[in-house]
Order: C-alpha cells, then structure tokens, then sequence
C-alpha cells in the first residue's frame, strides 16, 4: 500500500463518525498501474481501506466473492474489457460503486445510468464527493 500524502482532518478527542469514509471498505478495479496507484493513495488519505486494486474484470469478481466490499471506484473498460460484470455484482448486493472513465457517460451501461461517472482525469475533491453520495444513497 502507497503512504498517503493526505492529513487526516479530524483533531484530537473529534468524533470519526463524522468522516463517513473512515474505514469503509472500497474495492478498486483499474487496469491502468499508475492510476490505480494514485487512487489507492487518494482513498486511503480519506481513511478508506482500499481493497485491491483489481486489474481484471475476473479478480474484481474474485474480491466480490471474498471480501466484505463497502463500495467501489469502477474504471469502465478494464483492458479492453466492459466492467460491467463486476458491477452487476456490486448492484445484486446493494453495494454502492462509482464510475471513473475517460468515456463518460457515454461509456456506461444503460442499467447503471444513474450511477455517479466521474469523468478522468478527475480531482479528489470531486471523488470524495461521489463516493459520500454513493454511499449516503446506498439500497441497504
């Protein structure tokens, strides 16, 4: 796992609850190294636990089965295959997930088209903010 270059913005004695991503368990599936390298870094400077990242549709699946996944950043072609599979597992089991794609929405599924794309290359800032309204509507 990559150090974070991220500070925790909570103070000492301040409530974690208020930092809905504090340990929430998100799967990555990105095929490209680097970007996969710098997302795992993102997420755990939002104190997530980054599960993966997967660099196949198969391994995605794979964590699926044998991990407990809170929710997940899908890039949506994963070398040269649709990710969709993996989604469709995410959404089976209500898990919350995240489109990052340089195809934008054009690129995703009618099924998941009221899924939150952010389009690469994309801000952390805008991330954290996809992935707090992933989960704030998560279908439990």
């Amino acid at each position: 796992m990559f150090a974070s270059s991220h500070s925790s913005q909570a103070q000492p004695g301040s409530d974690r609850r208020a930092q809905p991503l504090e340990d929430l368990r998100v799967l990555i599936v990105e095929d490209e190294f680097l970007v996969a390298a710098l997302l795992e870094d993102t997420l755990a400077g939002f104190g997530c636990r980054v599960l993966g990242p997967a660099s196949t549709v198969q391994e995605g699946l794979e964590l699926i089965r044998t991990e407990r996944v809170e929710a997940a950043v899908l890039d949506v072609n994963i070398d040269g295959e649709p990710v969709f599979p993996v989604a469709d597992a995410l959404a089976a089991a209500g898990v919350p997930f995240i489109f990052a794609t340089g195809y934008g929405r054009a690129g995703v599924a009618d099924r998941h088209g009221e899924r939150s794309v952010l389009e690469k290359p994309y801000e952390s800032r805008t991330l954290r903010h996809a992935l707090e309204s992933a989960i704030r509507g998560r279908r439990v």
